[in-house]
């Protein structure tokens, strides 16, 4: 076995995986105390020696993937995932670039890579993209009707909320997300323009409880068609796995047989 080899069944190995999702954790952990200056203060020497071992972990990863895998390293899109967030850490935080210093909890993200169970999720979320790419059209166009006809309708009473189109735009995603929609927005319309209900209802009805629950329709959709090919795969796998060894004995019989003739 060559050294790639072993290489590369060392990084699939199930205690690596977890000591890697550990560093992660922890890091991540350190990330949080450094926004503390009381922990800084007394401790900040050590968390960012702490900070910088978990680095080197993370650097020492990524290359010994690209030496298991070399080119086909970068054909995993997680791989490449890792490989951006890693070399985002890596970039000095000083001067114009010190708010990649801040980016540097995005390592966090990297246990999405390594615990399957998110990779699944993220996945069926991709999946369920093209679809909902169709409901955001449609969401902006309700939204872009609804701004023109809230601004006409209540902009000269209300220029703080339907002065202009963008503010239309806000003030009708605050309702649609049903934060302080009734009190903060629709009743002292309704002071003025006692009929504003008709537009606001509908409005509230087709997109939050039509238009939302459609998008979370399809990514729950793309998160079971992902499961299911998973419990696919694992199927083939146990077939195949058991077919090798019924082959496997069928040839024992034979040669014990050949032996007593």
């Amino acid at each position: 076995m060559t050294l790639r080899e072993k290489t590369s069944q060392l990084l699939d190995r199930r205690d690596v995986r977890n000591f890697i999702l550990g560093v992660i954790l922890f890091n991540a952990v350190l990330l949080g105390f450094e926004t503390s200056k009381t922990v800084m203060d007394s401790w900040g020497w050590l968390i960012h020696v702490l900070d910088a071992v978990c680095l080197a972990i993370f650097v020492a990863e990524i290359l010994a993937k690209l030496f298991a895998y070399r080119l086909s390293f970068f054909r995993s899109g997680w791989n490449n995932f890792d490989f951006v967030i890693v070399g985002i850490s890596l970039v000095p935080g000083t001067g114009g670039l010190s708010v990649l210093r801040a980016l540097r909890i995005l390592r966090l993200l990297r246990v999405i890579s390594v615990a399957p169970s998110l990779r699944r999720v993220v996945e069926g979320f991709i999946t369920a993209l093209p679809g909902m790419g169709s409901v955001f059209v449609l969401m902006g166009l309700i939204f872009y009707i609804g701004s023109v006809m809230a601004t006409k309708l209540f902009g000269d009473a209300f220029p703080d909320w339907f002065g202009t189109l963008g503010l239309s735009a806000y003030s009708l995603f605050q309702i649609m997300t049903l934060e302080s929609w009734s009190m903060g927005i629709v009743r002292p319309v309704m002071e003025i323009y006692p009929y504003a209900w008709a537009f606001f209802v509908p409005f509230i009805m087709v997109t939050t409880f039509a238009v939302v629950n459609l998008l979370v329709g399809l990514i729950v959709n793309s998160m079971q068609d992902a499961h299911h090919v998973e419990d696919t795969e694992k199927t083939d796998a146990y077939r195949d796995e058991v077919m090798m060894r019924l082959d496997a004995i069928e040839v024992m019989l034979k040669d014990e047989r050949s032996k007593k003739q």
